[in-house]
């Protein structure tokens, strides 16, 4: 972050039916007249947690008791350059209502995109709707893909991406259709791999392997969701060109499946997440219980294979 930077407080704040609280900005400041998450600038004496909390107080007449990193967002517009640090508020004490005469709604997640945000938002929104866990379907045949399913749907994973390079490509449309039938009954969100090479409509998504990713020069147009699989600075920098939702970052430690691939570590993960001004997950030698140290370096969440096996 440049020492122009404005550094902003932001908070996703959920109520009890697990609402989000947007706030309209005032028509005469920058930006203004969009919505947005509430907060704001963080002083020179204050950490964000202290500026998150007296931001929330002076606009929403609430005390934040609990809330976690979700994202870090560097987005230059032509006039400024920001740093948003957005965490959610996962407790509060009070009533919000608009100390500030400003507009607020509480939306339905599924909501938000229809909503105009500043264009840093955007990311923020993508966030939100993600989940904290990513599992990545494999299996040598239908049979264990689909009894692997059954045990990722029973931990309530709601985000899983069909990756099965190991299933014999005769197999595949079927497996893909049998699959996304299941994830549809469930509400889950399924993505396919790029190279499984299924035709099919992905009403869901697509996830880019590193070399499809790098073959694209623009976002896939017809996925609702588009992941992508990065290991290095560059790859990162183009997921971000092409309009990528979210990325995996890999690998975080060893691994038993890539044992030759040098592991990143969680510095060098920090590090990396810092260029990425989108959700990451990481994967590789991780566990369930990794999930608060993933978060602290600044991942969205934690994706693995044998991971919710």
């Amino acid at each position: 972050m440049s020492s122009r930077a404005l550094h902003v407080a932001v908070g996703v704040i959920r109520d009890a039916d697990n609402r989000i609280l947007i706030t309209q900005r005032a028509r005469h400041v920058h930006q203004g007249g969009l919505w947005e998450f509430p907060g704001g600038k963080v002083e020179a004496d204050e950490s964000v947690t202290e500026a998150l909390r007296r931001e929330l107080r002076e606009e929403l007449d609430i005390e934040v008791q609990a809330a976690s990193p979700l994202i870090k967002i560097n987005h230059h517009y032509p006039d400024r350059h920001v740093l948003l640090d957005v965490w959610q508020v996962t407790a509060f004490s009070g009533s919000p209502r608009g100390c500030e005469g400003q507009a607020m709604r509480w939306v339905d997640s599924s909501e938000l995109k229809a909503y105009e945000f500043p264009a840093a938002n955007q990311p923020i929104i993508s966030a939100t709707l993600l989940p904290r866990y990513y599992a990545i379907l494999e299996g040598h045949s239908r049979e264990e893909i689909l009894n692997r399913l059954e045990c990722i749907l029973s931990q309530g994973i709601n985000l899983v991406q069909l990756r099965a390079k190991s299933l014999a490509v005769t197999d595949r449309a079927r497996v893909y259709d049998e699959v996304s039938a299941r994830c549809r009954a469930q509400s889950v969100t399924l993505l396919l791999n790029s190279d499984l090479w299924v035709s099919a409509n992905h009403d869901d998504g697509l996830h880019l392997s590193s070399r499809a990713l790098l073959a694209h020069t623009e976002r896939p147009p017809s996925a609702s969701w588009v992941g992508a699989s990065c290991h290095n600075l560059a790859e990162l920098e183009h997921a971000l060109r092409i309009g990528v939702d979210f990325v995996v970052i890999a690998p975080v430690q060893p691994t038993r499946t890539h044992p030759e691939a040098m592991p990143l570590g969680w510095e060098r993960l920090q590090n990396l997440i810092e260029h990425a001004n989108l959700p990451v997950f990481a994967l590789g030698g991780l566990t369930m219980q990794d999930l608060e140290h993933a978060i602290d370096a600044g991942a969205q969440g934690i994706a693995g294979i044998s991971t919710f096996l």
